[in-house]
């Protein structure tokens, strides 16, 4: 991962579009996200096979409970610009009409959901520095299918933000059954995500 500094702290006004401009004007190679992380804009390596097959499983149960008018997204970039934060969720379910106004991102509190699978080059952002900003953007419930975690693999739901801070809303061995509360009313089933 390679990483270019621009600001520490919260970044508001002329210092948040100049992140911005600089984020747009990044080109990292094919497959990769360039995301901004806590005023870092950082490029990560496209991710393994194992991540993409969960993300697409995810995303096939997911659209089994999402309403009609909602989407789901893997290359759209939530915005917390109170945490100088751009980030690139691996998925974002949000209603579709946020996607009207133009531009490459949407504000983070629009989404429903957000999903983050670690990889070993960004875990401990996907643990800490991504959902203190989903968190403080408001956005309903975080899940993170962990499969580096020190203990094991793990998936962990994440809920009722207040400030930067998530509750721990459920929290399983990677394998076992976790359950999505309302809107979305889905056990997801996680014996067959090729965690390592």
């Amino acid at each position: 991962m390679s990483a270019l500094t621009v600001e520490h702290g919260p970044a508001d006004g002329q210092e948040w579009d100049d992140l911005v401009r600089i984020w747009e004007q990044t080109d990292g190679p094919e497959g990769s996200k360039v995301e901004i992380i806590e005023g870092i804009v950082t490029v990560s390596p496209p991710p393994a096979n194992n991540h993409n097959s969960i993300a697409d499983l995810t995303q096939r149960r997911l659209y089994t409970v999402i309403p009609e008018e909602w989407g789901i997204y893997q290359t759209l970039g939530a915005a917390v610009p109170s945490r100088s934060g751009l980030y690139i969720p691996d998925l974002v379910v949000a209603p579709r009409a946020v996607l009207h106004e133009p531009g490459n991102y949407i504000p983070a509190a629009a989404a429903e959901l957000i999903v983050e699978i670690t990889s070993p080059s960004d875990a401990g952002h996907d643990r800490i520095s991504k959902p203190a900003g989903y968190a403080q953007a408001g956005v309903p419930l975080y899940l993170l299918v962990d499969g580096h975690a020190p203990g094991g693999p793990t998936v962990t739901l994440y809920g009722e933000p207040t400030g930067d801070v998530y509750r721990v809303h459920t929290a399983v061995k990677a394998g076992e059954d976790i359950r999505l509360p309302e809107p979305f009313e889905l056990t997801l089933e996680t014996a067959d995500f090729p965690l390592d």
